[in-house]
């Protein structure tokens, strides 16, 4: 259960997919970065045992002294793990290859699903006045990805524009199906975004339209496209808004932001 005494209530986001290579850590990223921008506060929750999240803001990992691991494990403070970045109103709590063994650790804890929910209930959280917390999530079904599901509110699904894109949805529905029926009943599905999106390439047309077609509104008006600017920027570890502000992956995340702002008024 929620903390009713909290004073603010931020809107908890998982970016999950089981499959790897479609985008899910450049989503969380810059449209985490994006809505940054627009001067809301945000917090980047970096539960991939890779922390490719954490590298590309910029976390050195001599600098990761307490990470998403201890949050889970143990009894630490958010404010230990919470962290800065270059971008103003952006956070991130980083993550270690130390998660890779979480799994076979937390199995005989009884809460073990809802231990990510209560860290980030911790009162402390009302400090930061935070309106988004996003969390990128591993490339697997696990029991991280679980506690990613039930801490938040709801679900971005990123979805490479490639054959059977379509096909490994139907896992992750099904997992955020369990999730509501067993822990968290107003998890909801907030969108599925398409990911390296080539306008010139008919296959990418065809997946858009299959997926509009099955998935209607569910799929955001916004497609990420397939963008060289996009795959260099983790490498000099900033956001894509940071690297080449004027970039087509600068707008798109920027216009996803917006979107999924506008999303929430209607």
């Amino acid at each position: 259960m929620s903390d009713l005494s909290r004073t603010t209530q931020p809107k908890i986001i998982a970016v999950a997919n089981q499959k790897g290579g479609v985008g899910k850590t450049t989503t969380s990223i810059n449209l985490a970065a994006a809505l940054a921008e627009l001067g809301r506060n945000v917090l980047l929750v970096d539960l991939d045992p890779q922390g490719n999240a954490s590298t590309g803001l910029g976390i050195e990992p001599d600098e990761r002294n307490v990470t998403t691991y201890d949050l889970l494990v143990g009894e630490e403070s958010l404010f230990d793990a919470i962290h800065k970045t270059t971008v103003e109103n952006l956070l991130v709590i980083p993550a270690t290859t130390d998660l890779s063994s979480a799994d076979i650790e937390l199995i005989s804890n009884e809460k073990r699903s809802f231990l990510l929910h209560d860290a980030l209930r911790q009162p402390a959280i009302d400090a930061f006045a935070l309106d988004y917390i996003i969390i990128d999530c591993p490339p697997s079904l696990n029991l991280l990805t679980i506690n990613a599901m039930v801490a938040a509110d709801s679900v971005i699904v990123p979805l490479q524009s490639e054959f059977y894109a379509l096909e490994g949805l139907s896992q992750l529905m099904l997992t955020i199906r369990e999730v509501r029926l067993t822990a968290n009943p107003d998890l909801a599905i907030e969108g599925v975004v398409l990911t390296m999106y080539d306008r010139r390439n008919n296959l990418s047309q065809q997946v858009e339209d299959d997926a509009r077609e099955n998935l209607r509104d569910l799929v955001f008006k916004t497609v990420i496209p397939r963008n060289v600017r996009l795959s260099e920027a983790p490498s000099f570890a900033m956001t894509i808004l940071e690297y080449d502000p004027q970039s087509r992956g600068s707008q798109a995340y920027r216009e996803l932001a917006e979107e999924l702002i506008e999303r929430e008024k209607t």
